[in-house]
């Protein structure tokens, strides 16, 4: 199955936003360090857009609000990660997910 932001309308306003974001934006959303835009794909720390919320949990495809910088690995990591509390969606990468018990006292 091939995602919204892939195809149909939505593709050509994903990658409008895409390259704005590029142009525009230069810290990861996730990690906030500083992303090289110069790097090529297949670097780990190459630049890529991310889904704040994902595609799959009702996150929209192609909305700039819904856009970040990430460092591709940061991407990676994160997945398709969130945390819904009463207010609004946040994101959890998996630097944030609770330890079932403080393993430095051992």
């Amino acid at each position: 199955m091939v995602r919204a932001d892939r195809q149909g309308a939505h593709r050509v306003q994903f990658e409008r936003n895409r390259r704005k974001i590029l142009r525009t934006q230069n810290v990861c959303g996730i990690c906030g360090k500083p992303v090289d835009v110069s790097l090529k794909p297949g670097n780990p720390m190459s630049p890529v857009v991310d889904h704040i919320i994902p595609i799959d949990k009702g996150g929209h495809p192609s909305d700039i609000n819904n856009l970040q910088l990430a460092h591709w690995c940061c991407n990676r990591q994160k997945s398709d990660k969130i945390f819904k509390n009463q207010t609004e969606p946040k994101v959890l990468g998996n630097r944030n997910l609770p330890q079932s018990r403080n393993w430095a006292q051992f």
